[in-house]
């Protein structure tokens, strides 16, 4: 089983509404990614959403990414999730960033995508029906690999079109194309991801136990998919889940049972309307569920035996990863806010990284390179049909440019 974090620049209170606390939380952000690379994580995900105050000041992914790419060697980094509407800009952009990224980073980049979690956030570009963005997702993504391999790329679809043949630049890394990943968030989306050969990307918002039914879902689709979404098949799902791993296991049960943690959930209920609420249901501005008022710690001990947060020493987190293992995880992401500290945070990557990590994870590659290496191939031919020799500056690739008969 693999481990990253995800950032999703998250700013509470006050910080959010003033630029330089602002700028300080999303620097710390990064930091973390930095951190992250030299203790045995392997992926970073950046979440990118919209309008989402305090949640989540990631508007612009990409951008953070290449900060990150700069300063690291070895970590993957990827998007968490691109939501891939041309009602929110056209779908060749997607291809561009996407492909730039993998360069680079040379081949670390992986393309999740999505739909959009939630209404509030789709209303900014003018969506209103959060279901109208299935139709959108099935052909935008399809489309997306056509643009990364085809040099005469052209489409006229349901949701946009090129018109005209055109070569969608850059093309991709080496010789294939970044994993490619999809949001889900009930059984039905597990297996489609299955059986489209593309990881999972999942949030854990119930019992641990409750997900192996998914997790089972998503692999008998994988083991024969029913089209393969790009050159090779990504068999990976995610789980995303939070974690307070400190060697003083006191203050780790303190952490979790302040409201730093609840504040957050709160939020995660009032954005993500098209996911489940927490168990408490409670949604900001109410005031978050306080552990230490409702029980303290035999509530605290319930809900990591249920799944719901890992919490304690290297040695009980360790216990506590091995249920995720048990389920079928592939990979394991924690979110690092919520009641810790910018010094805790980065104690905690450290921590985990050299002291839980290496009982599940021995392995010096990453799963998504393999798989990549692997690929036979282009799925599609490098062109459509015999092209005009006056295009052959915007079209064809070097190797086929040659002179004009005079």
């Amino acid at each position: 089983m693999e481990f990253g974090i995800f950032l999703n620049g998250f700013v509470p209170g006050p910080a959010a509404h003033d630029r330089a606390s602002e700028h300080l939380a999303l620097k710390r952000e990064l930091d973390l990614a930095v951190k992250a690379d030299k203790h045995n994580w392997k992926y970073v995900w950046f979440g990118e959403h919209h309008t989402l105050t305090e949640y989540s000041h990631m508007s612009a992914p990409e951008v953070a990414m290449g900060y990150v790419a700069a300063r690291t060697e070895r970590v993957h980094l990827g998007t968490g999730i691109n939501s891939l509407s041309p009602r929110k800009e056209h779908p060749a952009r997607y291809a561009e960033r996407a492909a730039m990224l993998d360069h680079i980073t040379e081949g670390r980049f992986e393309w999740g995508t999505g739909r959009g979690a939630g209404s509030h956030e789709l209303a900014t570009f003018g969506i209103m029906d959060t279901d109208s963005t299935r139709a959108e997702w099935d052909e935008v993504s399809r489309e997306v690999v056509r643009m990364w391999e085809q040099y005469d790329y052209s489409f006229h679809g349901e949701h946009f079109t090129v018109p005209t043949p055109h070569n969608i630049l850059p093309k991709p890394y080496g010789h294939s194309h970044p994993p490619i990943w999809m949001a889900c968030g009930n059984p039905g989306s597990f297996g489609k991801a299955g059986s489209l050969g593309i990881g999972a990307i999942a949030f854990n918002f119930e019992p641990i136990y409750n997900l192996k039914g998914r997790i089972e879902a998503y692999k008998e689709a994988a083991e024969s998919p029913n089209e393969v979404l790009g050159d090779y098949q990504n068999n990976n799902v995610m789980m995303t889940n939070g974690v307070i791993c400190l060697s003083d296991r006191r203050r780790a049960r303190e952490i979790a049972m302040s409201a730093g943690l609840g504040y957050l959930v709160t939020l995660v209920n009032l954005y993500h309307d098209t996911m489940p609420k927490s168990l408490d249901e409670i949604t900001w501005p109410d005031p978050p569920i306080h552990l230490g008022a409702l029980g303290g710690e035999d509530l605290l001990d319930e809900l990591i035996a249920g799944g719901y947060l890992l919490c304690g020493t290297p040695d009980e987190v360790c216990e506590q990863v091995a249920a995720y293992q048990q389920v079928g995880c592939d990979q394991l992401v924690f979110g690092v806010t919520g009641g810790l500290s910018h010094e805790e945070g980065l104690e905690m990557l450290e921590l985990f990284g050299d002291q839980v990590i290496p009982n599940f994870d021995s392995s010096p590659e990453i799963s998504t390179e393999v798989y990549r290496r692997e690929a036979g191939g282009p799925k599609y031919p490098p062109y459509n049909s015999p092209v005009d020799p006056s295009l052959r500056h915007t079209v064809l690739p070097p190797a086929a440019i040659i002179p004009l008969p005079e």
